[in-house]
């Protein structure tokens, strides 16, 4: 018989608690979508140490028998103009280039491949032999969305999983000061050299890394930054979301925001397709110095719920009871 939920004195192994605050989110010194500065309020929560793995995910199919976005053939009617042939299932898999691209296209090194999913991260000859503590991959948001559920847990908020990936750090660039690389020190799992054809793999690891491989922040948090991108359950907003009026004690502090509307998180560049967008968080070990500087966690970026890639995971919370 499958299990509809995991049992409930297993909801809390693997997390730790934060505190909640007051912080100051966003930031000045990259990309717009990231300004203003405004100062928010969390309150408590738990959240995973690591991002979900592929041990603890097939844990989860196993129980319920679950079938991810990516092992299900797309339907043409969702997808206008889509290209005959193209309706199977499959995912997004990065492939490194062999010389410079051009980086405003990201078609130079993505490729849909039949068959790749979460067992089979780089395609139907793939397996997950020495990825078992690895984060899941090819992971789109109904199947973080599910998972969460199983566990009795939910996915963060963009400022809740701001907050955690800050480890206590007040307006510091990165999770741990603002320095990329401290005394050389390799801080997370990210591109070192020139994306998307010359990675020095200073990290040790050319995609993803087993988690905790690298120091934890100061909540005890790991893999905050880099590795894999990370779902949240807020809806994307070119500007985030501030302050519109002013409530007695709470002068200018946005209190537990929930992001933007569905309706305002449809890309603008492909106005047929109308499939929404959530906010990512965390960067993943394809940003590097020359694209993407998002291994930071004032870091944003849209990406539509049903989208399933080698680098975005996600990991889960559970919210304090008031």
């Amino acid at each position: 018989m499958q299990e509809t939920s995991k049992p409930v004195e297993d909801v809390f192994a693997g997390m730790i608690h934060v505190p909640g605050g007051t912080f100051t989110m966003g930031s000045e010194n990259f990309y717009p979508e990231e300004m203003p500065l405004r100062r928010v309020k969390v309150d408590p929560f738990w959240i995973d140490e690591t991002p979900v793995t592929n041990r603890e995910f097939a844990d989860f199919v196993e129980a319920t028998g679950y079938v991810t976005v990516a092992e299900i053939a797309p339907d043409p009617k969702d997808y206008p103009g889509m290209l005959p042939g193209m309706d199977k299932a499959g995912s997004l898999v990065f492939h490194k280039t062999a010389t410079p691209v051009d980086t405003g296209n990201p078609a130079n090194w993505w490729s849909f491949v039949f068959g790749a999913c979460w067992r089979h991260p780089l395609g139907p000859d793939s397996n997950l032999d020495d990825l078992w503590d690895h984060p899941a991959v090819h992971i789109a948001f109904a199947d973080a969305e599910a998972y969460a559920k199983w566990a009795g847990k939910e996915l963060p908020t963009e400022a809740e999983f701001e907050f955690a990936a800050r480890g206590g750090l007040e307006g510091r660039d990165y999770a741990w000061g603002d320095e990329l690389a401290p005394d050389g020190a390799m801080m997370a799992n990210y591109w070192q050299g020139l994306f998307p054809f010359a990675n020095q793999c200073l990290d040790g690891w050319e995609r993803t890394s087993p988690v905790k491989s690298f120091p934890a922040n100061g909540y005890g948090l790991y893999d905050m930054i880099g590795n894999t991108w990370e779902w949240t359950t807020d809806w994307w907003s070119e500007r985030p979301q501030t302050v519109t009026k002013k409530k007695p004690g709470a002068c200018c502090v946005l209190e537990n925001p929930r992001g933007g509307k569905l309706r305002d998180s449809f890309d603008p560049g492909e106005p047929n397709v109308r499939i929404g967008r959530k906010v990512i968080k965390g960067g993943s070990h394809l940003c590097a110095a020359n694209y993407c500087q998002r291994y930071r966690p004032a870091a944003r970026h849209p990406e539509m719920i049903d989208s399933a890639t080698t680098h975005i995971g996600f990991r889960c919370v559970v919210r304090d009871k008031t």
